[in-house]
């Protein structure tokens, strides 16, 4: 009787075990949990474009229209970590002004909405720009790993951005957002090859800044006739 008495819960035990280690339930629950540490990075990457993107809205509201540098400036030659494609490389303004015009656009956040829908319009017209002679470059205050995967995503890998992480250049050109100064904002610049700003345009709505500085570069062009394209 003592035996069998003893024999009893064991057995019991095992099958409780066996029970809960095939239990759907509990393998949902260690799923669910794998799939919410994988991404959690992800989740970080969304509620930094929200701030952003809230940041922006912001500026558009409250944000004078008032230009960076004037026409006739000097443009600021400068250096910075860029990337084309995926590929970092250093981007020098004054390289690119020996070959031609450069259009030198600020913008506030990669991958913002705003910011990507931007990208792909001066993606799309790259090719008008080259037809005149002219060159593309973008820079934010992002980071480089970051500027390198929007230069294969909004970028297309048509054209380069570039890193000012230290917002020298932004500085430089008067760039940075009034309401949200860790921000870039969205002015471009067009700068002929002897150095000179010879069109601004600011404003955080991105669409009318690839069709208003392919004007200006086409203008340039017509005004200039004599120089190489």
């Amino acid at each position: 009787g003592g035996a069998a008495g003893g024999s009893v819960p064991q057995p019991a035990r095992a099958a409780s075990s066996s029970a809960s280690s095939s239990n759907p339930v509990a393998r949902q629950g260690v799923r669910v949990w794998q799939d919410s540490a994988r991404s959690e990075r992800q989740r970080k990457l969304v509620m930094r474009r929200i701030i952003a993107s809230l940041g922006l809205l912001l500026g558009l509201i409250a944000a004078p229209a008032q230009a960076a540098l004037d026409v006739g400036d000097p443009a600021p030659d400068f250096t910075l970590p860029a990337a084309l494609n995926g590929k970092a490389f250093q981007y020098r303004l004054a390289e690119h002004l020996a070959k031609g015009p450069v259009v030198l656009y600020f913008f506030p956040a990669a991958f913002s909405e705003g910011c990507s829908l931007e990208a792909h319009q001066f993606a799309e017209a790259i090719d008008r720009f080259a037809t005149l002679g002219a060159s593309v470059i973008g820079v934010s205050a992002d980071d480089p790993d970051v500027i390198a995967k929007f230069s294969v995503q909004a970028c297309q890998g048509r054209f380069p951005v570039a890193a000012d992480e230290r917002q020298r250049v932004i500085k430089a050109y008067d760039a940075a957002m009034q309401t949200r100064p860790e921000y870039a904002t969205r002015v471009s610049y067009v700068i002929a090859p002897g150095g000179k700003v010879i069109y601004t345009y600011l404003s955080l709505n991105p669409n009318k800044h690839v069709e208003n500085t392919l004007a200006a570069v086409a203008q340039w062009q017509r005004d200039n006739p004599k120089v190489p394209r």
